[in-house]
């Protein structure tokens, strides 16, 4: 049985066109505050990132943000209250993002964030772990890649053998029962990577 002590959120260092978005991402950093659940992000202090890290300082819980060293300068970093962790890739940052996390939050964001999440999603298909992986479709933000999974589905491009297992969730308030849920039902010892992830 495995719990929620840490999540990782995927969202966007912009804030999109939707004031509903960064509102979601304000209201998701108190519910892990209040939950006493660690954001593990991208580290960024600006777009929905930087929302949602200052809404989970702002009410009193803790957060670590992991950088590589090169985006130090575009997305300035938070530093009070948060654990910087800074990294010399991206490939680093996400198999740091994996070890620290004990499930996978999808907030609306751009190309990073999708190929954030789609990485998580191939690591569960070909069996490397269980972690909970969460889609947070905020106002129907994710509606066209949920479609496109089920057009890879449907010819087969995702055969039943290797499904593609997610939850999704249609406001933040779901998020944290749904993933709760799920971790109840992986061991332990299905959280950690099966075999070291080779870098491409």
């Amino acid at each position: 049985m495995s719990k929620i002590n840490a999540l990782c959120v995927y969202c966007g260092s912009s804030p999109g066109t939707d004031p509903a978005f960064t509102a979601a991402a304000h209201a998701f950093g108190k519910i892990l505050a209040d939950n006493s659940v660690r954001l593990i992000y991208g580290g960024g202090s600006v777009g929905m990132m930087g929302t949602l890290a200052e809404a989970v300082l702002k009410h009193g819980g803790e957060a670590t943000g992991i950088i590589p060293d090169f985006l130090v300068l575009r997305e300035r970093p938070e530093q009070n209250g948060i654990q910087q962790i800074v990294v010399p890739d991206m490939h680093v940052r996400k198999r740091k993002m994996f070890e620290m996390a004990d499930g996978f939050v999808a907030l609306p964001g751009g190309i990073g964030t999708l190929e954030e999440l789609v990485e998580q999603l191939t690591w569960v298909q070909l069996g490397r772990h269980k972690k909970p992986i969460l889609i947070a479709n905020i106002e129907g933000y994710w509606d066209p890649l949920l479609t496109l999974i089920e057009h890879m589905r449907a010819v087969q491009f995702v055969p039943p053998a290797l499904s593609v297992n997610f939850l999704v969730a249609k406001n933040v308030e779901e998020i944290l029962p749904k993933l709760r849920g799920a971790a109840h039902e992986v061991a332990e010892a299905e959280q950690r990577m099966t075999v070291p992830v080779e870098r491409l």
